[in-house]
């Protein structure tokens, strides 16, 4: 007669168990390791248009005795090269603003705008006005920049007043990062610059806004 033992139990057999629980890992993994990539990216898209920024300025207020159109030539041509590993130059706005005192006094004393240019496809105006702003009036009464953090120039000098902007495109994840504008501003005074206006000695094309 064959006895069954009814509580006898079958063999265990987990070799299986890992591979399903990384089956159900694994999606998530990939989700966040090319999120973290996107994020990545977007940093050090940041960093290369505030380096831009400072570097616009910079370059912009070295230029001793007088500033010439040819010399902005080689400033943005620069800029290009600096910002083509994000294509700056097509994606991209990049404003210098040569900021003076207005030499106007009583409630017309400020700042003035006295010349303005421009480099990048990005349909972007400058967001402190145009050149000449300031030049019969006080619009720029506290300087140019932000609310609270404006900048002047001293009678007799000047301030290189860089504007970048730049349009991100997410890599990775675009429905989810979205595209959106990074925007950096900078500002150094000129260096010994004895004449604070602009000439044009060959005849250059002007870059205006």
């Amino acid at each position: 007669m064959l006895i069954r033992n009814g509580n006898r139990k079958l063999p265990s057999d987990a070799r299986g168990a890992a591979l399903i629980e990384f089956s159900y890992t694994l999606p998530v993994f990939i989700f966040l390791m090319l999120g973290g990539m996107e994020l990545v990216n977007l940093a050090l898209a940041n960093l290369k248009v505030s380096r831009a920024a400072e570097t616009l300025a910079d370059n912009a207020a070295r230029v001793r005795s007088q500033m010439d159109e040819n010399d902005l030539d080689q400033i943005f041509t620069g800029l290009d090269k600096q910002g083509s590993s994000i294509d700056l130059k097509n994606k991209g706005r990049s404003i210098l603003s040569s900021v003076q005192d207005n030499g106007l006094g009583g409630g017309a004393k400020g700042q003035t705008i006295r010349w303005q240019r421009c480099f990048g496809a990005k349909a972007k105006p400058p967001k402190y006005g145009a050149e000449g702003k300031g030049k019969s009036d006080a619009s720029l009464k506290n300087g140019i920049g932000p609310t609270g953090r404006q900048i002047s120039a001293q009678p007799g000098t000047a301030i290189m007043f860089a504007e970048v902007s730049y349009d991100y495109d997410p890599v990775i994840f675009p429905k989810f990062f979205l595209q959106r504008e990074i925007r950096y501003e900078a500002a150094f005074n000129v260096r010994e610059r004895t004449e604070l206006g602009i000439t044009n000695v060959k005849g250059r094309p002007l870059k205006s806004c």
